[in-house]
């Protein structure tokens, strides 16, 4: 296996735009590209995928035959960099000497297929916090969900913050975006019931049936869901409350009533 180059300055062209992809929204949507570091990410966005462009590691940290396994059926550029190089672009703290140029995936709606005759599926409607929207992920992929559908995003799914608290499972979960109009309608075309998790004219989610094609909607902690999706709720559900407040994190909520829906169908 030989090295194309090696980078010793922060100043190369190539650490500068990998910086912009962890930095820039906008860069990594101009580009196509995005940047994971860290073994396990790095191994489940390619079981994912997602093809790598150029895999940069730091030989102070990690061996060269440790990265032998992201080269298999990869035409991958190979870049060695120094260790102050490394830690220019580390995110984390605690640094595993690895790092990947990877190429966006196409999240249209049209790219969502289901196996399972009766899909179960998580609808997120304009998460914003990164935290928020990586644990619904880990818990999409704790339950194996047939799909994650995020509507009106309002933050890029390849933010360094995400990719970091999704431990790796923006890469496991097969995930739609669009607006909620095109959301709804394609529950709808694909006779999938719709779960509005709300206060009003609720039911205890354990009396619903969830055994069928179910779509488990959450809205955000601050305002909810929009009307929109509640006029065009089957059924909105509730989880009772027994302490002073009346919801709870998002992503609390989402893994409650996911895997109620699992429990029903005998996990």
């Amino acid at each position: 296996m030989m090295e194309t180059k090696l980078i010793s300055s922060v100043q190369n062209p190539l650490v500068k735009k990998i910086l912009l992809l962890k930095e820039k929204s906008r860069e990594r949507k101009t580009t196509g590209l995005f940047v994971v570091e860290g073994q396990r990410e790095l191994e489940l966005a390619q079981k994912g995928g997602y093809p790598l462009e150029t895999l940069l590691y730091c030989p102070d940290i990690l061996d060269a035959s440790q990265i032998r396994p992201f080269l298999k059926n990869s035409k991958a550029e190979i870049v060695q960099i120094t260790k102050p190089v490394y830690e220019k672009m580390a995110h984390r703290g605690t640094t595993e000497g690895v790092l990947g140029i990877m190429k966006a995936k196409d999240h249209s709606l049209e790219k969502i297929h289901f196996e399972n005759k009766e899909p179960l599926v998580l609808v997120a409607e304009a998460p914003e916090k990164p935290g928020n929207i990586g644990a619904l992920l880990r818990t999409a992929d704790a339950a194996a969900v047939d799909a994650v559908l995020i509507a009106n995003p309002k933050s890029d799914l390849y933010n360094p913050n995400i990719v970091r608290s999704s431990v790796g499972c923006v890469f496991t979960n097969q995930i739609g975006m669009g607006s909620t109009e095109e959301i709804i309608h394609f529950l709808q075309k694909n006779h999938i019931k719709i779960y509005c998790a709300t206060l009003t004219a609720s039911k205890n989610y354990v009396d619903c049936d969830l055994t069928g094609a179910t779509a488990i909607v959450m809205g955000t902690e601050d305002t909810g869901l929009t009307d929109i999706w509640l006029k065009s709720s089957d059924q909105n559900l509730i989880i009772p409350m027994q302490g002073e407040i009346d919801s709870m994190n998002v992503s609390v909520s989402a893994a409650i009533l996911i895997f109620e829906a699992k429990r029903q169908r005998g996990f």
